[in-house]
């Protein structure tokens, strides 16, 4: 079984190379594999490393949930140009899109879950708990728990799920995982909550901050105007610079920016798109433009990115 999914992964990193613009290499983005009687998955970390190492320490993003649980080991993890120090049984949440790659000293052993909208969300219950959830919405970091106590807690739930994989499939066995991921889901929860989790207070201004950025995670490289999501929420500008100001403690113009700079270092960071390539995929008319934007909220050009991080 296992070879299976090896030989899925080589497909798509193969697959997700070739889509780069004019033949240029871009970020390398996997899809779920293809073939499975679900869109779900365990896999085990150790394992999957040693056969794709090259593949998981290059940075890569995925349009799919993953549950990183590093069992053995200190290694550092990299989601979007900040390291996560990852001690033993630590969880790491990793949303849609997120550019992460794997440290090249790795060592550590654990599992991996993965999951898409399609399996998860059946009903509009389901769509809500993604959208609400600490560990894959989290507005501050990239959500990650270390836990202290309670491990076996979690193996076990994690071996249930990979008992499920194992039977036929039937009739009943999607809603069983389902079931099963959803529990494990809420058991992490409440993990984090009792760590040092700050809570955001529920309510319309945090309603209003996560429509903002679902639309914005959408549209961030063609609708640069704060007043087009306000438009698109039924708000004034107004009101949605109170939402954000009071639970971002930021404005949605430098909200924007902010997802269009990351965008723009992704690319030039992981990617040998030119600048001129880049300018027209975040929207920029012209590349001058794009040059003078990147310098406006970076005090350097793109190619002097480019160029340092390389170095």
């Amino acid at each position: 079984m296992f070879a299976s999914i090896i030989k899925g992964y080589i497909l798509y990193n193969y697959i997700a190379t070739r889509k780069g613009n004019m033949g240029n290499e871009t970020i390398v983005k996997y899809d779920f594999k293809e073939g499975l009687p679900h869109e779900f998955e365990v896999l085990d970390m150790t394992q999957l490393y040693g056969e794709f190492k090259t593949e998981l320490t290059i940075p890569h993003r995925a349009e799919f949930y993953q549950v990183l649980w590093f069992q053995e080991g200190a290694v550092l993890h990299y989601v979007d140009f900040k390291p996560i120090t990852i001690l033993p049984d630590t969880f790491v949440f990793i949303a849609k899109n997120s550019v992460q790659h794997f440290d090249t000293t790795y060592t550590a052993a654990g599992k991996v879950i993965l999951f898409t909208d399609r399996f998860f969300c059946k009903e509009a219950s389901d769509i809500q708990f993604l959208k609400s959830s600490i560990l894959f919405n989290d507005l501050f970091e990239t959500a990650h728990l270390s836990l202290s106590d309670n491990t076996m807690l979690f193996k076990n739930s994690v071996a249930v799920l990979e008992n499920e994989c194992r039977h036929d499939n039937d009739e009943y066995q999607a809603s069983i995982l389902r079931n099963y991921l959803r529990s494990l889901l809420m058991l992490l929860e409440r993990e984090r909550r009792k760590s040092d989790f700050i809570e955001v207070k529920k309510g319309a201004d945090l309603d209003l901050v996560m429509q903002f950025k679902e639309l914005l995670e959408m549209q961030f490289n063609h609708n640069k105007l704060v007043v087009n999501y306000a438009n698109q929420m039924h708000i004034t500008k107004k009101r949605l610079n109170t939402a954000t100001s009071k639970i971002l403690g930021s404005t949605p113009k430098k909200i924007i920016d902010d997802r269009i700079m990351l965008e723009a270092k992704r690319l030039l960071a992981h990617s040998s798109e030119s600048v001129k390539e880049i300018s027209y995929s975040l929207g920029f008319d012209e590349p001058t433009n794009f040059v003078k934007y990147f310098r406006k909220h970076h005090l350097s050009t793109p190619i002097e990115f480019r160029e340092s991080f390389l170095h």
